[in-house]
């Protein structure tokens, strides 16, 4: 197994997202490894949690990371954080990703799930799954 390749996932990814148009148009700068303190702007992402299993083989080290990005919009309803979710999913799906270490074999969307949060906000979190190889 290998978890050597995670940072540079993540960094691949966060590239991607800060450099897609269609998802800037939307929330502009506003995309985020950790959220800042203070005000934060009515419509942001954010890299969530991510699950790591083993897919190393005779070929050599592997990883499946499973990753959640979220949307977080003020309650002003989900349409805003839909057309956001959309640009991410379009973003990732299938990109052709360039990693500082190993290679991306392929990066697929799992599963999404939208909710109200107890402030009145929305959140729609996507799940994805990047099978990687060390190399």
């Amino acid at each position: 197994m290998t978890y050597a390749i995670s940072e540079a996932l993540q960094q691949a990814v966060y590239q991607r997202l800060i450099g897609d148009a269609a998802l800037t148009a939307e929330v502009g700068p506003a995309i985020y490894d950790m959220v800042p303190a203070g005000p934060v702007p009515p419509l942001y992402v954010m890299l969530g949690a991510e699950t790591v299993r083993d897919r190393s083989d005779v070929t050599g080290a592997g990883a499946l990371h499973r990753f959640t990005v979220t949307v977080v919009a003020e309650a002003t309803g989900f349409s805003a954080a839909k057309r956001a979710a959309a640009a991410i999913s379009d973003a990732l799906v299938d990109a052709p990703l360039a990693l500082s270490r190993g290679h991306l074999v392929g990066l697929w969307f799992d599963r999404a799930k939208a909710a109200r949060q107890a402030n009145g906000d929305r959140s729609i979190t996507l799940r994805f799954s990047a099978r990687v190889e060390d190399s």
